[in-house]
């Protein structure tokens, strides 16, 4: 029996968190429709009819969703989770699949979440422009403070996993020699603070995790995305530049 086309329900026009999703499908090789391929009406009919609760599912708060077969479910991990375990990218182990999933939280959480924060500080639904000097405050001080924390944790966890301490065969991902969904998951600070990073990189001291980020680009399935017209272009959304946010430690 044939499986269902996986659908991604998202804006058009932007990656945002829907990137995490395409990221996964296309390591996979996994044949998917992107909804926001169809324009801005064409795609807000199916948002908005999917949001409102379809075919037996319950409404959802926000974008993004999956479609696939008759269940649609939303949230990034949610998402991320139900894929990892279909696509055999979760690890090896029975109870990987919980491990790799902490792991994509935190950086979910960390890495996304919190830098989408530091442009909105004070309200979501307000423009940067109406909360610019709060953002630039909460961007110095996360690139100060949390920005280390966030990089010697995860090179930490890379260390380990080098030394086979968390996985019974020692390599260059997360999960050991075994790469799983969640080092698709690491490369959400890049884009809004390249000067912060390129100070962490010359610094020297996150060197198991910089080489991990060249190795994710380099997967020939994720080169040949990254490549290709499928990728768009970050510029807003959640991963957004600002110049007067793109600060370093002082």
């Amino acid at each position: 029996m044939t499986s269902p086309l996986y659908e991604i329900v998202y804006y058009h026009g932007v990656p945002g968190r829907g990137e995490h999703i395409r990221l996964i499908l296309e390591e996979a090789g996994a044949p998917y429709n992107d909804l926001g391929a169809l324009g801005w009406e064409k795609c807000g009919e199916y948002v908005n009819g999917y949001l409102k609760g379809h075919g037996g599912n319950p409404p959802y708060f926000a974008m993004p969703m999956l479609k696939h077969g008759d269940l649609i479910i939303n949230q990034t991990p949610n998402i991320l989770l139900y894929l990892g375990s279909r696509l055999k990218l979760c690890g090896s182990a029975p109870d990987d699949l919980y491990r790799v999933n902490a792991l994509a939280l935190t950086a979910l959480d960390g890495l996304s979440t919190e830098v989408h924060d530091c442009h909105h500080p004070i309200a979501t639904a307000l423009y940067w422009e109406d909360q610019k000097e709060e953002s630039m405050r909460r961007s110095k001080e996360w690139v100060k403070s949390r920005l280390p924390q966030h990089l010697d944790y995860w090179e930490r966890a890379l260390k380990s996993a080098s030394e086979g301490s968390h996985s019974p065969n020692p390599g260059p991902w997360l999960m050991g020699d075994t790469f799983t969904y969640a080092d698709l998951c690491l490369d959400g600070t890049t884009f809004a603070f390249p000067k912060a990073l390129a100070q962490a990189k010359e610094s020297g001291k996150y060197k198991l995790l910089f080489q991990h980020y060249d190795a994710v680009k380099a997967r020939p399935k994720i080169a040949s995305y990254l490549a290709s017209d499928k990728r768009q272009k970050y510029d807003w959304g959640v991963y957004r530049y600002y110049p007067e946010n793109d600060v370093v430690a002082d």
